[in-house]
């Protein structure tokens, strides 16, 4: 049995269940903790009696320490400043030998056991941002990320645990300040500052849109190594910065300002646009899918975005991807 948490409020709500669906296809054996950061999430989640999924309330999970510090951080620096007493409360209340935090948007495509196997009897397994060059925040976001974090109920691991929790309540805000960002540059040392500590080695494990450049996507399974040639399973993808909106006769979803190419496009990106179209708008269930490249000219500086324009409820919708000309 795998254990996973996660936190999201309403406005993620359809990302957390295409999470949990992925992890339905991709675990044979799992069960994930939600906590729901708002009312409307919580009772929305309790009335979909997901079978492997416990709900967990604000109520029940804010303690003194969380609730004194939260007025002074924004709802995002909030969720930050949850994450490590989300896995504490798990592995405290359900008495659990280990939890996995795992971000909302990410999406399992393949069997999570490679990673399991890989991380065996550490106490705590991260993962790195596996930055391309071009787009290497390291210094600003991380050498890790915080998408993918394990800890085992052993004395390292709550040790290291406790230490990430107080740092956090301390200070974690979006901004760089002394060497930390938010909840994730506190994982820049854990290495060499904690006790068996893992990182991740699996190339499927973290694929996003700051590394996708490196690989050659096989289906949406598979990827390979454009250098080593090495082919591994696709385990789970970081759909970060994608934001979704309706607006009258149209879809639109704004995605990171990075390199996606076309293959990505209609393989990685359309398919979970999709999920998540299909579970925020039911009637749409019956629509076909066409995917379509607009050229852009030369002096256009627009956003990346994905569009989605309703012909009619019983015709094809076409996806539009509008990438950035700097």
């Amino acid at each position: 049995m795998y254990n996973f948490c996660t936190l999201f409020d309403s406005h993620y709500l359809s990302r957390g269940l295409a999470l949990y669906d992925s992890l339905n296809k991709s675990c044979e054996s799992f069960h994930l903790y939600i906590f729901a950061f708002d009312e409307i999430s919580y009772e929305k989640l309790k009335s979909y009696k997901l079978k492997n999924a416990t709900i967990i309330s604000l109520t029940e999970f804010e303690d003194d320490e969380l609730l004194g510090i939260k007025p002074t951080r924004t709802p995002a620096e909030y969720c930050w400043t949850c994450t490590p007493s989300t896995i504490q409360y798990c592995l405290k209340a359900y008495k659990l030998d280990h939890c996995t935090y795992i971000d909302a948007d990410i999406f399992f495509y393949t069997n999570v056991t490679p990673i399991f196997e890989e991380i065996g009897q550490s106490s705590i397994a991260i993962t790195g941002h596996n930055y391309t060059k071009k787009y290497d925040q390291s210094s600003t976001s991380g050498k890790y990320c915080v998408q993918f974090v394990y800890f085992r109920n052993d004395a390292a691991g709550i040790s290291a645990l406790k230490w990430w929790r107080e740092a956090c309540i301390d200070w974690c805000y979006a901004r760089l300040e002394n060497g930390k960002f938010g909840d994730q540059k506190y994982l820049d040392d854990w290495p060499e500052r904690f006790q068996n500590v893992h990182v991740i080695q699996h190339q499927g494990a973290g694929v996003a849109p700051w590394n996708i450049q490196k690989f050659q996507l096989i289906g949406q399974r598979k990827i390979q190594d454009k250098k080593t040639k090495e082919v591994s399973n696709l385990i789970f993808y970081h759909f970060h910065g994608l934001k979704y909106k309706v607006e009258k006769d149209q879809i639109k979803v704004q995605a990171p300002k990075f390199d996606i190419n076309e293959e990505v496009q209609k393989e990685i990106y359309l398919p979970y646009i999709k999920q998540l179209v299909s579970i925020d708008h039911p009637a749409l269930n019956m629509l076909q899918f066409d995917f379509q490249k607009l050229t852009l000219p030369q002096r256009a500086i627009l956003p990346i975005h994905f569009f989605l324009k309703k012909i009619t409820l019983l015709q094809k919708i076409k996806y539009v991807f509008i990438k950035s000309i700097r």
